[in-house]
Protein backbone atom coordinates (compact mmCIF):
# COMPACT_ATOMS: atom_id res chain seq x y z
CA UNK A 1 0.00 0.00 0.00
CA UNK A 2 1.54 3.30 -1.09
CA UNK A 3 1.86 6.50 0.90
CA UNK A 4 -1.23 8.07 -0.68
CA UNK A 5 -3.38 5.14 0.42
CA UNK A 6 -1.98 5.22 3.95
CA UNK A 7 -2.65 8.95 4.28
CA UNK A 8 -6.16 8.55 2.86
CA UNK A 9 -7.02 5.76 5.30
CA UNK A 10 -5.57 7.72 8.21
CA UNK A 11 -7.61 10.80 7.28
CA UNK A 12 -10.83 8.81 6.93
CA UNK A 13 -10.32 6.96 10.22
CA UNK A 14 -9.54 10.16 12.14
CA UNK A 15 -12.54 11.94 10.59
CA UNK A 16 -14.76 8.95 11.42
CA UNK A 17 -13.60 8.97 15.05
CA UNK A 18 -14.28 12.71 15.28
CA UNK A 19 -17.71 12.34 13.70
CA UNK A 20 -18.64 9.52 16.10
CA UNK A 21 -17.76 11.81 19.01
CA UNK A 22 -19.74 14.72 17.52
CA UNK A 23 -22.81 12.51 16.98
CA UNK A 24 -22.69 11.24 20.55
CA UNK A 25 -22.50 14.66 22.24
CA UNK A 26 -24.75 16.61 19.83
CA UNK A 27 -28.51 16.77 20.20
CA UNK A 28 -31.39 18.25 22.15
CA UNK A 29 -29.90 16.90 25.38
CA UNK A 30 -26.35 18.24 25.69
CA UNK A 31 -23.80 15.67 26.88
CA UNK A 32 -20.22 16.73 27.58
CA UNK A 33 -17.17 14.64 26.74
CA UNK A 34 -16.44 13.91 30.40
CA UNK A 35 -20.03 12.74 30.94
CA UNK A 36 -19.72 10.41 27.94
CA UNK A 37 -16.65 8.71 29.42
CA UNK A 38 -18.24 8.51 32.88
CA UNK A 39 -21.32 6.83 31.41
CA UNK A 40 -19.36 4.43 29.19
CA UNK A 41 -17.12 3.33 32.08
CA UNK A 42 -20.05 2.87 34.45
CA UNK A 43 -19.35 5.79 36.79
CA UNK A 44 -22.79 7.26 36.09
CA UNK A 45 -25.66 4.78 35.67
CA UNK A 46 -28.88 6.55 36.66
CA UNK A 47 -29.40 9.79 34.79
CA UNK A 48 -31.25 11.20 31.81
CA UNK A 49 -27.93 11.56 29.97
CA UNK A 50 -27.22 7.85 30.48
CA UNK A 51 -30.60 6.91 29.05
CA UNK A 52 -30.15 9.17 26.03
CA UNK A 53 -26.59 8.02 25.30
CA UNK A 54 -27.01 4.27 25.78
CA UNK A 55 -30.50 3.79 24.34
CA UNK A 56 -30.71 6.45 21.63
CA UNK A 57 -27.48 8.02 20.44
CA UNK A 58 -25.04 5.12 20.73
CA UNK A 59 -27.25 2.58 18.86
CA UNK A 60 -28.02 5.19 16.20
CA UNK A 61 -24.34 6.05 15.75
CA UNK A 62 -23.43 2.38 15.44
CA UNK A 63 -26.23 1.93 12.91
CA UNK A 64 -25.01 4.86 10.79
CA UNK A 65 -21.47 3.46 10.74
CA UNK A 66 -22.49 -0.12 9.94
CA UNK A 67 -25.22 0.65 7.40
CA UNK A 68 -23.22 3.39 5.67
CA UNK A 69 -20.32 1.02 5.23
CA UNK A 70 -22.68 -1.71 4.02
CA UNK A 71 -24.19 0.57 1.38
CA UNK A 72 -20.82 1.66 0.03
CA UNK A 73 -19.51 -1.90 -0.09
CA UNK A 74 -22.69 -3.07 -1.83
CA UNK A 75 -22.22 -0.35 -4.42
CA UNK A 76 -18.63 -1.41 -5.05
CA UNK A 77 -19.69 -5.03 -5.48
CA UNK A 78 -22.42 -4.09 -7.97
CA UNK A 79 -20.08 -1.85 -9.95
CA UNK A 80 -17.62 -4.74 -10.13
CA UNK A 81 -20.32 -7.22 -11.15
CA UNK A 82 -21.76 -5.08 -13.95
CA UNK A 83 -18.43 -3.47 -14.85
CA UNK A 84 -20.31 -0.17 -14.72
CA UNK A 85 -19.27 2.82 -12.56
CA UNK A 86 -22.75 4.36 -12.34
CA UNK A 87 -24.71 1.53 -10.74
CA UNK A 88 -25.64 1.04 -7.10
CA UNK A 89 -28.35 -0.58 -4.96
CA UNK A 90 -30.53 2.54 -5.03
CA UNK A 91 -30.08 3.29 -8.74
CA UNK A 92 -30.76 -0.30 -9.85
CA UNK A 93 -33.96 -0.52 -7.80
CA UNK A 94 -32.58 -3.17 -5.44
CA UNK A 95 -33.24 -1.02 -2.37
CA UNK A 96 -36.77 -0.32 -3.62
CA UNK A 97 -37.45 -4.03 -4.09
CA UNK A 98 -36.27 -4.71 -0.55
CA UNK A 99 -38.45 -1.84 0.69
CA UNK A 100 -41.50 -3.33 -0.99
CA UNK A 101 -41.21 -6.77 0.60
CA UNK A 102 -40.43 -5.30 4.04
CA UNK A 103 -43.44 -2.96 3.83
CA UNK A 104 -45.75 -5.83 2.87
CA UNK A 105 -44.36 -8.02 5.65
CA UNK A 106 -44.67 -5.24 8.25
CA UNK A 107 -48.26 -4.40 7.34
CA UNK A 108 -49.24 -8.07 7.34
CA UNK A 109 -47.75 -8.61 10.80
CA UNK A 110 -49.02 -5.32 12.25
CA UNK A 111 -52.55 -6.02 11.07
CA UNK A 112 -52.42 -9.29 12.99
CA UNK A 113 -51.04 -7.64 16.11
CA UNK A 114 -47.57 -9.16 15.79
CA UNK A 115 -44.18 -7.49 16.02
CA UNK A 116 -41.56 -8.24 13.36
CA UNK A 117 -38.15 -9.39 14.56
CA UNK A 118 -34.90 -8.04 13.15
CA UNK A 119 -33.96 -11.33 11.49
CA UNK A 120 -37.39 -11.56 9.86
CA UNK A 121 -37.06 -8.04 8.41
CA UNK A 122 -33.62 -8.78 7.02
CA UNK A 123 -34.94 -11.98 5.44
CA UNK A 124 -37.90 -10.18 3.86
CA UNK A 125 -35.64 -7.44 2.53
CA UNK A 126 -33.19 -10.02 1.16
CA UNK A 127 -35.98 -11.70 -0.81
CA UNK A 128 -37.04 -8.37 -2.29
CA UNK A 129 -33.45 -7.43 -3.11
CA UNK A 130 -32.87 -10.74 -4.89
CA UNK A 131 -36.09 -10.40 -6.89
CA UNK A 132 -35.12 -6.90 -8.06
CA UNK A 133 -31.56 -8.03 -8.75
CA UNK A 134 -32.88 -10.96 -10.80
CA UNK A 135 -35.04 -8.64 -12.88
CA UNK A 136 -32.10 -6.32 -13.55
CA UNK A 137 -29.94 -9.32 -14.51
CA UNK A 138 -32.55 -10.43 -17.04
CA UNK A 139 -32.48 -6.95 -18.55
CA UNK A 140 -28.68 -6.95 -18.63
CA UNK A 141 -28.71 -10.14 -20.72
CA UNK A 142 -30.74 -8.38 -23.39
CA UNK A 143 -29.29 -4.87 -23.11
CA UNK A 144 -25.59 -4.09 -23.27
CA UNK A 145 -25.93 -0.31 -23.00
CA UNK A 146 -24.99 0.94 -19.52
CA UNK A 147 -27.31 3.92 -19.84
CA UNK A 148 -30.35 1.81 -20.73
CA UNK A 149 -29.55 -0.61 -17.90
CA UNK A 150 -29.47 2.23 -15.39
CA UNK A 151 -32.73 3.67 -16.75
CA UNK A 152 -34.39 0.23 -16.46
CA UNK A 153 -33.14 -0.03 -12.89
CA UNK A 154 -34.56 3.38 -12.06
CA UNK A 155 -37.90 2.41 -13.61
CA UNK A 156 -37.89 -0.80 -11.56
CA UNK A 157 -37.32 1.29 -8.45
CA UNK A 158 -40.22 3.56 -9.35
CA UNK A 159 -42.55 0.58 -9.84
CA UNK A 160 -41.58 -0.92 -6.48
CA UNK A 161 -41.93 2.45 -4.74
CA UNK A 162 -45.36 3.00 -6.31
CA UNK A 163 -46.58 -0.41 -5.13
CA UNK A 164 -45.14 0.31 -1.66
CA UNK A 165 -47.00 3.63 -1.49
CA UNK A 166 -50.19 1.86 -2.56
CA UNK A 167 -49.76 -0.77 0.14
CA UNK A 168 -49.05 1.87 2.80
CA UNK A 169 -52.17 3.80 1.75
CA UNK A 170 -54.36 0.87 2.77
CA UNK A 171 -52.55 0.25 6.06
CA UNK A 172 -54.13 1.06 9.41
CA UNK A 173 -53.82 4.70 10.45
CA UNK A 174 -51.74 3.73 13.48
CA UNK A 175 -49.14 2.07 11.26
CA UNK A 176 -48.88 4.66 8.50
CA UNK A 177 -46.70 7.16 10.37
CA UNK A 178 -44.00 4.64 11.25
CA UNK A 179 -44.06 3.13 7.77
CA UNK A 180 -43.87 6.55 6.13
CA UNK A 181 -40.84 7.63 8.19
CA UNK A 182 -39.08 4.33 7.51
CA UNK A 183 -39.88 4.38 3.77
CA UNK A 184 -38.21 7.81 3.43
CA UNK A 185 -34.97 6.58 5.02
CA UNK A 186 -34.33 7.16 8.72
CA UNK A 187 -32.11 5.81 11.50
CA UNK A 188 -34.48 7.06 14.18
CA UNK A 189 -35.63 4.47 16.69
CA UNK A 190 -32.68 2.11 16.26
CA UNK A 191 -32.31 -0.11 19.31
CA UNK A 192 -29.27 -1.85 20.75
CA UNK A 193 -30.62 -5.21 19.54
CA UNK A 194 -31.00 -3.82 16.02
CA UNK A 195 -27.42 -2.53 16.11
CA UNK A 196 -26.13 -5.97 17.11
CA UNK A 197 -28.14 -7.75 14.41
CA UNK A 198 -27.05 -5.42 11.60
CA UNK A 199 -23.43 -5.66 12.80
CA UNK A 200 -23.50 -9.45 12.62
CA UNK A 201 -25.05 -9.63 9.13
CA UNK A 202 -22.82 -6.88 7.73
CA UNK A 203 -19.75 -8.40 9.38
CA UNK A 204 -20.39 -11.74 7.66
CA UNK A 205 -20.77 -10.02 4.29
CA UNK A 206 -17.64 -7.93 4.86
CA UNK A 207 -15.56 -11.00 5.76
CA UNK A 208 -16.84 -12.79 2.65
CA UNK A 209 -15.90 -9.78 0.50
CA UNK A 210 -12.38 -9.65 1.98
CA UNK A 211 -11.89 -13.36 1.32
CA UNK A 212 -12.86 -12.79 -2.33
CA UNK A 213 -10.60 -9.80 -2.93
CA UNK A 214 -8.07 -11.72 -5.07
CA UNK A 215 -10.71 -13.32 -7.35
CA UNK A 216 -12.42 -9.91 -7.62
CA UNK A 217 -9.11 -8.35 -8.67
CA UNK A 218 -8.76 -10.92 -11.44
CA UNK A 219 -12.42 -10.58 -12.46
CA UNK A 220 -12.00 -6.84 -12.96
CA UNK A 221 -9.50 -7.62 -15.74
CA UNK A 222 -12.09 -9.66 -17.63
CA UNK A 223 -13.90 -12.97 -17.27
CA UNK A 224 -11.52 -14.74 -19.65
CA UNK A 225 -8.50 -13.53 -17.67
CA UNK A 226 -10.08 -14.60 -14.37
CA UNK A 227 -11.04 -18.04 -15.72
CA UNK A 228 -7.52 -18.49 -17.10
CA UNK A 229 -6.15 -17.68 -13.64
CA UNK A 230 -8.18 -20.44 -12.03
CA UNK A 231 -11.09 -18.34 -10.77
CA UNK A 232 -14.49 -20.01 -10.68
CA UNK A 233 -16.26 -17.13 -12.44
CA UNK A 234 -19.78 -18.50 -11.99
CA UNK A 235 -19.29 -18.96 -8.24
CA UNK A 236 -17.75 -15.50 -7.95
CA UNK A 237 -20.67 -13.85 -9.77
CA UNK A 238 -23.15 -15.63 -7.48
CA UNK A 239 -21.22 -14.46 -4.42
CA UNK A 240 -21.14 -10.88 -5.70
CA UNK A 241 -24.93 -10.99 -6.11
CA UNK A 242 -25.50 -12.52 -2.66
CA UNK A 243 -23.12 -10.16 -0.85
CA UNK A 244 -24.39 -6.99 -2.52
CA UNK A 245 -28.04 -8.02 -2.07
CA UNK A 246 -27.46 -9.00 1.56
CA UNK A 247 -25.82 -5.67 2.36
CA UNK A 248 -28.51 -3.64 0.59
CA UNK A 249 -31.24 -5.70 2.27
CA UNK A 250 -29.77 -5.10 5.73
CA UNK A 251 -29.72 -1.35 5.18
CA UNK A 252 -33.30 -1.27 3.88
CA UNK A 253 -34.64 -3.51 6.65
CA UNK A 254 -33.37 -1.26 9.43
CA UNK A 255 -33.24 2.22 7.91
CA UNK A 256 -35.28 2.18 4.71
CA UNK A 257 -33.75 3.22 1.38
CA UNK A 258 -30.74 5.57 1.62
CA UNK A 259 -29.85 7.08 -1.73
CA UNK A 260 -26.59 7.53 -3.65
CA UNK A 261 -24.14 6.38 -0.95
CA UNK A 262 -23.58 3.09 -2.79
CA UNK A 263 -22.86 4.69 -6.14
CA UNK A 264 -20.80 7.75 -5.09
CA UNK A 265 -18.58 6.52 -2.24
CA UNK A 266 -16.51 3.97 -4.25
CA UNK A 267 -15.62 6.74 -6.71
CA UNK A 268 -14.67 9.12 -3.92
CA UNK A 269 -12.44 6.46 -2.35
CA UNK A 270 -10.85 5.66 -5.70
CA UNK A 271 -10.12 9.36 -6.21
CA UNK A 272 -8.57 9.66 -2.74
CA UNK A 273 -6.32 6.61 -2.99
CA UNK A 274 -5.58 6.68 -6.72
CA UNK A 275 -6.21 2.95 -7.06
CA UNK A 276 -9.13 0.59 -7.63
CA UNK A 277 -7.54 -2.56 -6.18
CA UNK A 278 -10.03 -4.59 -4.12
CA UNK A 279 -7.65 -4.86 -1.15
CA UNK A 280 -7.87 -1.06 -0.89
CA UNK A 281 -11.41 -0.45 -2.13
CA UNK A 282 -13.23 -2.99 0.06
CA UNK A 283 -12.12 -1.63 3.46
CA UNK A 284 -11.78 1.91 2.12
CA UNK A 285 -15.30 2.05 0.70
CA UNK A 286 -16.70 0.66 3.94
CA UNK A 287 -14.93 3.26 6.10
CA UNK A 288 -15.71 6.21 3.84
CA UNK A 289 -19.35 5.11 3.50
CA UNK A 290 -19.58 4.96 7.29
CA UNK A 291 -18.11 8.47 7.59
CA UNK A 292 -20.39 10.07 4.99
CA UNK A 293 -23.56 8.39 6.28
CA UNK A 294 -22.74 9.36 9.86
CA UNK A 295 -22.16 12.98 8.81
CA UNK A 296 -25.41 13.04 6.81
CA UNK A 297 -27.35 11.58 9.73
CA UNK A 298 -25.94 14.26 12.02
CA UNK A 299 -27.14 16.93 9.57
CA UNK A 300 -30.53 15.23 9.19
CA UNK A 301 -31.29 15.27 12.92
CA UNK A 302 -29.74 18.60 13.92
CA UNK A 303 -30.21 20.99 10.97
CA UNK A 304 -33.88 21.70 11.71
CA UNK A 305 -34.02 20.31 15.26
CA UNK A 306 -36.29 19.25 16.83
CA UNK A 307 -37.74 18.37 13.40
CA UNK A 308 -35.80 15.56 11.72
CA UNK A 309 -35.45 15.34 7.95
CA UNK A 310 -34.94 12.19 5.91
CA UNK A 311 -31.31 11.05 5.76
CA UNK A 312 -31.91 10.07 2.14
CA UNK A 313 -32.67 13.72 1.32
CA UNK A 314 -29.34 14.82 2.81
CA UNK A 315 -27.31 12.13 1.03
CA UNK A 316 -29.00 13.03 -2.26
CA UNK A 317 -28.14 16.72 -1.96
CA UNK A 318 -24.51 16.00 -1.05
CA UNK A 319 -23.75 13.03 -3.33
CA UNK A 320 -25.76 13.68 -6.50
CA UNK A 321 -23.08 16.16 -7.75
CA UNK A 322 -20.52 13.37 -7.37
CA UNK A 323 -22.67 11.02 -9.48
CA UNK A 324 -23.15 13.70 -12.14
CA UNK A 325 -19.38 14.33 -12.26
CA UNK A 326 -18.74 10.59 -12.71
CA UNK A 327 -21.23 10.40 -15.58
CA UNK A 328 -19.72 13.44 -17.31
CA UNK A 329 -16.22 12.02 -16.93
CA UNK A 330 -17.35 8.64 -18.30
CA UNK A 331 -19.00 10.35 -21.28
CA UNK A 332 -15.78 12.19 -22.09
Amino acid sequence: MNRRCVLSFAAVILALAAMIYINIITGTVRITGSEVFDILFGKVTDSMETEVLMNIRLPRTVAAVILGGALALSGYMLQTFFDNPIVGPFVLGISSGAKLTVAIALIFLMSGGYKAGSLFLVGAAFVGALLSMGFVLLISLKVRSAGILVVCGIMTGYICSAITDLVVTFADDSNIVNLHNWSMGSLSGTSGHDAIMMSVVTGICLIAAVMLQKPIGAYRLGEAYAAGGGVNVRFLRIMLILISSGLAATVTAFAGPISFVGIAVPHLMKGMTGTSEPKVMIPGSFLLGALITLACDCIARTLFAPTEVSISSVTAVILVPVVIAVMIKRKR
